[in-house]
């Protein structure tokens, strides 16, 4: 997440942009503090809501647990895979390439 003062925001607003533009967070302050958030926008957002469409945005990006985000939208774990599911999150974390190399590791001790 980026953050931005109001005052280099007024000298180059093309930084807003670009943040945007890269589906960044930026914060916008105002001596140092909070005074409003800024996300890109999506067509989620009128979909199924900011606060959902935010949700599932800062689950893919790793800012939340499972859990996190089902508490967060007071929902059962299995809802809330499912919503993920139906929002192109993947649930589930795996590594196929670690897999390969523990099998390429195990093959080489025999």
């Amino acid at each position: 997440m980026q953050t931005l003062g109001i005052k280099e925001l007024q000298k180059n607003p093309a930084i807003l942009t670009r943040s945007l533009e890269a589906d960044e967070y930026t914060m916008i302050t105002k001596r140092s503090t909070p005074i409003g958030f800024a996300i890109s926008f999506d067509d989620s957002i009128i979909d199924v809501g900011l606060k959902t469409a935010l949700m599932v945005d800062a689950f893919k990006k790793g800012y939340l647990s499972l859990g996190q985000f089902a508490k967060s939208l007071q929902l059962p774990k299995e809802e809330a895979m499912k919503m993920l599911s139906m929002m192109d999150a993947d649930v589930i974390d795996y590594d196929f390439e670690d897999d390969l190399k523990f099998v390429d590791a195990f093959d080489g001790h025999k």
